[in-house]
């Protein structure tokens, strides 16, 4: 991969960065050279990366706009998946595997750790690692959208919490439907014992 200065790259975990000056320093008395990247969260952080590490470390392009579209619509569709008990109560294998899909970097499995998390928001109280994962990975998402879009991070938060909240809307009339049903089905036995009690009698 082609890593010119003032251009956009994905640093996994990190998020988007612009890749500065071309930086030479020495170490254990032997010379390297690294790439300075800003992160562009807001936070001004710079990191150094090795110029030989470039490709195991996974850094990479940001999404095709093109693709900004089918993102959208993995992160709707993860967001409503059902979560069996078992993996809601595995909060160890839950973080673990969180941990994997952050670092690899792709924007998708970022979706997947948001759509997931804010499901599970929805049934109980999220843990400090929980929210903490879910917060990083909507930050490095939202941040990756707004530069590939050329919109603020703002209005894609817009676009992101929208697709959540479609979901969760949906969510919640398919369980008001299956109660409805699960409550006719109900009354209409009831009926049907008392008809038969009334007609013996």
């Amino acid at each position: 991969m082609v890593m010119n200065s003032g251009n956009k790259v994905v640093y996994p975990y990190q998020g988007p960065c612009r890749i500065g000056a071309l930086v030479k320093k020495v170490f254990g008395g032997r010379p390297m050279s690294f790439y300075s990247l800003t992160v562009m969260d807001g936070s001004g952080d710079v990191l150094f990366v090795p110029v030989d590490k470039v490709e195991t470390l996974g850094i990479r392009q940001l999404i095709e706009k093109s693709e900004i579209p089918r993102l959208l619509c993995r992160l709707r569709r993860e967001a409503k998946t059902t979560i069996l008990p078992s993996t809601t109560m595995n909060w160890k294998q839950r973080a673990m595997d969180n941990s994997k899909l952050l670092a690899s970097g792709s924007p998708f499995d970022l979706a997947k750790i948001i759509g997931s998390l804010s499901q599970l928001n929805e049934t109980k109280a999220l843990s400090p690692r929980d929210r903490q994962m879910l917060d990083k990975a909507k930050k490095n998402l939202i941040c990756e959208i707004s530069e590939v879009m050329g919109e603020t991070k703002s209005a894609v938060e817009e676009q992101v919490n929208h697709a959540l909240k479609i979901t969760e809307v949906r969510m919640r009339h398919s369980e008001r439907h299956d109660l409805e049903s699960n409550f006719s089905q109900v009354s209409a036995s009831a009926n049907s014992t008392r008809d038969r009690v009334s007609f013996r009698g």
